[in-house]
């Protein structure tokens, strides 16, 4: 089943399954990336203001000696912030805000910023903080916020959520210091597992990173949208099938940005198989010093290859061996364009056609894969993507943490 044939059930059907939600959330993304930049782009002027407030105006310096950006004296260390798919949306886009602004980057969950953000933050340091959150109400991310208008008083705050309703919007929107970007309601995920909301957030941040050449922005955003609707039906054709080989743990792997898509994806069959399957997220590199032991001949594995030739060089090297050691039941490669290596070394390759956009774009077009293969992992499992949870460990949005001061 494809997830064409999903979104063709019956409404009654589609509740009984437990997929009235995400099938639609995970199809609907191409069109609402747009939405989320037209959102962005009525908003311009203002996160221009803020923006240069902050002291992180995209405008760069160059060396005209060297002819690289250099980064200016005084701008803020960058930080980017969420809990669980919240986080990996920062880090997706952690090394375009370092390249855009030339600003030092960092990502610090809000979770890490609770419990002991003390010792990850310098005080009298400058920063500027970017919040991610889907329903604007995680406990973590809402003390955070709080702690750190307190304890930097005169650093800037921006908030991207998903929920105009949530504790974010409703208690921050009018401090001076703190700017909130709401996005449309209907990248406001109802599934449990985070799909639509994770990429727009991802989006909207990608339009503040490149808030100096909007027009470009929106070129290649307009490819990704145009290679994403090509790409779902054929991804949901090969996640099913997949889901249905028998493989009964997965491995994803991406370099730079593409690591944060490895990370989500492992989450997405994580959430949506109740952990059923067990999932690992790595480098390329990094796989190779300990968290190879994971794989065996029952795992999938799934790299997401770097448009970059020299990257992509190292990554291919890891597939070859992952192959020839028989470390895997199936590889499926996701890839930007066609690679004739690739396709040697891998059972699968789904090609993006993504010529033009560069890795630190791609996150929203190649974590579909990942989300997809969580969808049909989890019917595979005889779960109910929206609600997978039976137990009740997890919910659609975490409540009951105990915020001590």
């Amino acid at each position: 089943m494809s997830l064409r044939e999903l979104l063709a059930l019956s409404d009654d059907e589609k509740r009984r399954r437990g997929l009235e939600f995400t099938p639609r959330e995970i199809a609907q993304q191409p069109i609402t990336w747009q939405g989320t930049f037209r959102s962005c782009a009525r908003m311009h002027g203002a996160l221009d203001d803020f923006l240069a407030s902050a002291g992180v105006h995209p405008d760069r310096d160059d060396d005209p000696q060297s002819g690289r950006t250099v980064t200016r004296v005084g701008r803020p260390v960058i930080v980017l912030s969420g809990a669980g798919t919240s986080a990996y949306a920062g880090a997706a886009v952690a090394d375009l805000f370092r390249k855009s602004w030339s600003c030092e980057t960092r990502v610090i969950p809000s979770t890490d910023l609770v419990s002991h953000g003390r010792d990850l933050l310098i005080e009298g340091q400058n920063y500027f903080f970017i919040s991610f959150s889907r329903s604007g109400t995680s406990p973590e991310s809402v003390a955070a916020i709080g702690r750190l208008t307190n304890d930097f008083s005169a650093a800037r705050h921006l908030v991207i959520t998903c929920n105009a309703q949530g504790l974010m919007v409703r208690e921050f929107a009018k401090h001076a210091r703190i700017m909130c970007l709401v996005l449309g309601d209907e990248v406001n995920d109802r599934g449990l597992a985070m799909t639509s909301s994770f990429s727009n957030m991802v989006v909207a941040a990608q339009y503040v990173a490149s808030l100096g050449e909007p027009a470009a922005y929106g070129e290649t955003l307009e490819e990704m949208s145009e290679a994403a609707d090509r790409f779902l039906e054929r991804a949901s054709l090969t996640a099913a099938r997949h889901a249905q080989s028998g493989c009964s743990r997965v491995c994803f792997l991406g370099s730079g940005a593409l690591t944060a898509v490895a990370q989500e994806s492992a989450l997405k069959v994580l959430e949506m198989t109740a952990g059923r399957v067990p999932t690992i997220a790595d480098s390329f590199l990094g796989i190779r010093h300990g968290p190879l032991a994971f794989l065996d001949r029952e795992t999938l594995v799934v790299g997401f290859l770097s448009g970059d030739p020299h990257r992509r060089a190292y990554e291919l090297d890891l597939l070859e061996e992952v192959r020839d050691k028989g470390l895997a039941r199936s590889i499926v490669a996701v890839i930007p364009a066609d690679d004739p290596r690739a396709k040697t070394l891998v059972d699968e390759a789904l090609c993006l056609d993504l010529h033009d956009v560069a890795d630190d774009h791609r996150p929203p077009v190649d974590v579909a894969f990942g989300q997809l293969l969580g969808l049909f992992m989890s019917i595979r499992c005889g779960l109910m993507p929206d609600a997978p949870s039976e137990s009740g460990a997890i919910h659609r949005v975490v409540s009951g943490i105990r915020i001590y001061s």
